[in-house]
């Protein structure tokens, strides 16, 4: 599953006509496998010798596994630090709020539960002092903040296993209150568990008057729903290669 998942990601990159040699930095989200196997892809992709900050929060490297009713547990593959550093990564670890590229970019870090109703990833459990401990917050998710001159803040998430009104409100706090210009990427608003908060959600982001909504990944096709039914113009759909451009003013 790695592999593929590491050859579809380097296709999906091929067909959108993006270069791997352009990068340099990598921000990981947080440490699940579905977000993490396009490096070795990547590495690859690059000859071996990548030579790249990857930056993580220090939860990351956390041994995980999944807890459902009814089904047995299951372990999530985990990166190896050894495999990346062997690879030319240079490992940054840090829970609180950095800069790249001269200030331009900024990582949010560890992400404050302030909501009190986004609940993180329930089923998760991680491997401490020797047992399996209940794990749901997934402290290790965070996003990247770009300030656009004259519209306000892009926030780009992964999952948003921090909840995303939690991370867009944290933006704002890191910013000293910009305004909340577009959210891009996963909202983790699918499936059982989550769904039932899509009314709560979805009032809490309007009250930050988002231009624009670009949901992804764990988002879920009912909350997309309700986000074109409640934003009109304002919801984006997305797929793969969709693109968008944020023009300073």
């Amino acid at each position: 599953m790695h592999r593929r998942s590491a050859r579809r990601s380097l296709e999906n990159m091929r067909r959108l006509d993006i270069d791997p040699g352009s990068i340099e930095a990598i921000v990981c989200s947080h440490g699940h496998f579905d977000h993490t196997t396009g490096l070795d892809g990547l590495i690859r992709a690059l000859g071996g010798r990548v030579n790249l900050p990857v930056l993580i929060h220090p939860h990351f490297w956390h041994r995980r596994r999944m807890t459902l009713p009814g089904v047995e547990p299951r372990e999530l593959p985990t990166t190896s630090r050894r495999a990346l550093e062997g690879a030319g990564f240079t490992v940054v670890e840090e829970r609180q709020p950095g800069f790249l590229f001269d200030g331009s970019v900024l990582i949010t870090g560890e992400v404050p539960r302030t909501t009190g109703y986004e609940p993180g990833f329930p089923p998760q459990q991680a491997w401490r002092d020797g047992k399996w401990e209940p794990d749901p917050l997934v402290l290790d998710d965070q996003a990247l903040i770009i300030d656009v001159r004259g519209k306000g803040l892009l926030v780009m998430t992964g999952c948003g296993h921090a909840g995303v009104v939690n991370i867009s409100r944290y933006a704002r706090r890191l910013t000293h209150d910009r305004p909340l210009h577009a959210v891009i990427g996963g909202f983790h608003l699918n499936g059982p568990v989550f769904e039932p908060l899509i009314p709560r959600v979805l009032t809490d982001l309007a009250e930050l008057t988002p231009s624009v909504l670009l949901p992804a990944h764990c988002t879920g096709w009912r909350a997309q729903q309700a986000m074109a039914a409640r934003f009109g113009d304002a919801f984006v759909p997305n797929t793969v290669g969709t693109a968008l451009t944020l023009r300073a003013t």
